[in-house]
C-alpha cells in the first residue's frame, strides 16, 4: 500500500513535463471554430495529458536503449557521476525544463488569445473579452492532474498484479502478463459496462423525449399529411421531431401569398419508430401513405433521410413547398431518436439501412408511373441525414440515372460517396471546395455563391454544400496521424490562414470544435440556414424561378425562425 500511495502521489518525469508542455502550447492554437476558455482548458489539459504520455514513453524507451551503451563503455567509472545525477542534477533539469515550460505556456497563451479573438471576425462575431481566457491554465491544470492520477491508480494495480503472478512465473512475463490484464479489464469497463450503462440510460431519456409534443404542435387538420384525417399512420406514432414535420407544413394561404397564384396543400409523409416495427415495414407504410395523398401526381417528390432525432430541417422541406406552390410531397421516416452523434457511434447500420429502403422502395413505386407522368424524384439529407440518403446509391452515375437532382449538406467525413467524390476530384481542385469530372452531374459549395446559373448542368444535379468551418465535415480518426488535404491547401474563407496541423494535437482540436458546431452563426460552422433554398433553385427550380425569388424565399424562410436544432 506505501508504494501504491508513493507511486500515485510521486513526482513528474523530466522527458514528460518537456512534452507536455509542448503539447500545451500547440492546444492553444486555433482550429475551425472560436472556443470558449472553459473549452479550451479541457482541451489543453486532454492534450497535456497526452504529451506527458508521449514523452514518458519516449523518455522511458531513450533510456533503455542507451542503458547497455553506457554500462558497456563507461562502466565503473560513470558510477560516482550517475549517483550524482540522482541526487541533484535530475532535479535540477526538471525545475529548468519546468520554468522553460511555464513561460513558453505564458507565450502561448497570449498568441492563442489573439488567434482565437481572430476567428470571430471571420464569421461576423465580435470578440469577447481577453481576461476569461486567464482561467485556461487552471481549468487544463485540472484535467490534467485527474487523467494522471487514473493513469498511476492502473499503473500501481498492475504492478500489484505483477508482484502476485510473480511468486509462479518469471517477473518479466509477470508485468507483461499483469500490464495487459489491468489494460484489457479498464477497456471492458469502459467501453463495455460503464458504456453500456451510459447508452442505456441515454437511451431511456431519449426514448422519453421522443414520446413528448413540441409546445404549439398539434394534431393536422391537412389530409394530405401524415397523422391528419384519414391517414394511415396515427400522429401519437410518428414521435417528437415526426409531429413536428408534419404539423409545420405552411398554409395554402401562406403558399398563395408568397407565389402570388392558388397553391396546394403539400403533402407531408412520415413513418415513426412506433408507426411500424422493421425499417422496411416503416418504408412499405411511407410509401402507401404517398399513395392515399396522391404525392405521385405531385411536381416533385423528396425523399428525405433524417438525422439521429428523426429531425428534418424546416427550411430544406418549406424551400420546396414555397417554390412548387405546394405542388410538393416530401416523404420521411424516423429510424432512431438518439442525437446524429451518439447515433453515428451506435446506430450507423440502422441510418444507411433507413436510407437505402426508403429511397428503393419509393424509387420502386415511382419507376411504375408512366415516363411523362412521373414527378421530380429529389433527395436530400442533411449531416447524419446526408451519410444515409447517399447510401441508396453506388456513384454519380446512379444518382443521374435514379434522381433529378439531390442535396447533401454537411456530410460526415465518413460519407462514401462524399469520400469518393472528393478524393478523385479534379486536378488543382481543393478538398475544401472540390470539382469533381468538371461539374458534370456532382457539384460542391461552400455557399449559394459557388453555385452560379449553369448554362450547361444538363440531367440530374447533385449539390454538396460544406463549409470550410464545419467540424462534422472534416473531423475523422485520421488526424491523429495524417495531415489533411484541406491544411495543406489554401484555406477555405472562413478559415484562418494560419492555422497548422499537428498529430494528436489537431484531433482534439476539432473533436471539440464538434460540440459547438450549432452555435456558429447561418453559413459557418454546421449552421445552414439561408443556403438551402439558394441549394435548390440551382438543383430544381420551377419554370420562370429567377434569382430574386431566390432572395425573396430566402428572407421569408429567415424571418420563419426555423433553425437547424434537433439534430
Amino acid at each position: 500500500m506505501r508504494e501504491g500511495r508513493v507511486r500515485l502521489g510521486g513526482a513528474l518525469d523530466t522527458a514528460g513535463i518537456l512534452f507536455a508542455a509542448i503539447f500545451f502550447c500547440l492546444s492553444l492554437t486555433p482550429s475551425l471554430l472560436p472556443r470558449s476558455w472553459p473549452l479550451q482548458g479541457i482541451i489543453a489539459g486532454v492534450l497535456t495529458a497526452t504529451g506527458y504520455l508521449a514523452g514518458v514513453t519516449a523518455g522511458t524507451l531513450a533510456r533503455r536503449s542507451a542503458a547497455p551503451v553506457v554500462r558497456r563503455y563507461a562502466g565503473a567509472r560513470c558510477a560516482g557521476w550517475r549517483e550524482g545525477w540522482r541526487r541533484t542534477g535530475r532535479r535540477r533539469v526538471r525545475r529548468l525544463v519546468a520554468t522553460f515550460g511555464c513561460g513558453l505556456g505564458a507565450a502561448s497563451l497570449v498568441l492563442g488569445v489573439r488567434a482565437q479573438r481572430a476567428i470571430y471576425p471571420l464569421m461576423g462575431l465580435r470578440p469577447p473579452e481577453r481576461l476569461g481566457y486567464l482561467g485556461v491554465p487552471f481549468v487544463a491544470a485540472a484535467v490534467f492532474l485527474l487523467l494522471l492520477a487514473a493513469a498511476r491508480a492502473l499503473r500501481v494495480a498492475a504492478r500489484a498484479l505483477g508482484g502476485v503472478l510473480g511468486r509462479w512465473i518469471p517477473a518479466t512475463a509477470a508485468r507483461l502478463a499483469a500490464t495487459l490484464g489491468v489494460g484489457v479489464l479498464a477497456v471492458l469497463l469502459t467501453d463495455g459496462i460503464l458504456t453500456e450503462a451510459l447508452l442505456r440510460g441515454a437511451d431511456n431519456s431519449f426514448a422519453a423525449i421522443n414520446s413528448e409534443t413540441a409546445p404549439g404542435t398539434s394534431r393536422p387538420r391537412s389530409a394530405a399529411v401524415s397523422g391528419g384525417p384519414s391517414s394511415l399512420v396515427s400522429f401519437a406514432s410518428l414521435g417528437l421531431e415526426g409531429r413536428a414535420f408534419v404539423a409545420g407544413a405552411p398554409t395554402v394561404g401562406e403558399l398563395s401569398g408568397f407565389t402570388g397564384r392558388p397553391a396546394l396543400p403539400p403533402v407531408r409523409v412520415y413513418a415513426g419508430l412506433d408507426s411500424a416495427v422493421t425499417a422496411r415495414e416503416r418504408a412499405a407504410l411511407a410509401v402507401r401513405e404517398l399513395d392515399r395523398t396522391g404525392a405521385f401526381r405531385r411536381a416533385v417528390l423528396c425523399v428525405i433521410t433524417t438525422t439521429g432525432t428523426g429531425w428534418v430541417d424546416p427550411q430544406a422541406a418549406a424551400a420546396l413547398e414555397f417554390m412548387y406552390g405546394g405542388d410538393t410531397a416530401l416523404v420521411s421516416m424516423q429510424y432512431s431518436y438518439l442525437p446524429s452523434w451518439l447515433s453515428f457511434l451506435v446506430d450507423r447500420e440502422r441510418v444507411t439501412a433507413a436510407g437505402r429502403e426508403l429511397f428503393g422502395q419509393v424509387y420502386a413505386r415511382w419507376s411504375r408511373l408512366p415516363a411523362g407522368h412521373r414527378p421530380r424524384l429529389l433527395v436530400f439529407g442533411e449531416s447524419l441525414g446526408a451519410f444515409g440518403a447517399e447510401s441508396a446509391f453506388r456513384d454519380d452515375r446512379d444518382l443521374r440515372e435514379r434522381t433529378d437532382g439531390a442535396l447533401f449538406v454537411g456530410p460526415p467525413d465518413s460519407s462514401p460517396l462524399w469520400r469518393r467524390f472528393v478524393d478523385g476530384r479534379d486536378p488543382g481542385s481543393r478538398e475544401v471546395l472540390p470539382v469533381y469530372r468538371d461539374g458534370e452531374t456532382v457539384r460542391f459549395a461552400n455557399g449559394p455563391e459557388d453555385l452560379p446559373a449553369p448554362a450547361s448542368w444538363d440531367g440530374s444535379r447533385v449539390v454538396y454544400l460544406q463549409h470550410p468551418s464545419d467540424p462534422i465535415v472534416w473531423w475523422t480518426p485520421r488526424l491523429i496521424l495524417g495531415r489533411p488535404d484541406w491544411l495543406e491547401e489554401r484555406r477555405g474563407g472562413d478559415v484562418l490562414p494560419w492555422i497548422r496541423w499537428y498529430p494528436f494535437v489537431t484531433f482534439w482540436q476539432v473533436t471539440a470544435d464538434l460540440v459547438f458546431s450549432l452555435d456558429a452563426p447561418p453559413g459557418h460552422g454546421h449552421d445552414y440556414d439561408g443556403e438551402v433554398a439558394a441549394a435548390w433553385a440551382r438543383i430544381a427550380p420551377p419554370a420562370g424561378w429567377d434569382d430574386a425569388r431566390t432572395t425573396a424565399l430566402t428572407t421569408l424562410l429567415s424571418r420563419s425562425g426555423a433553425g437547424s436544432a434537433g439534430q
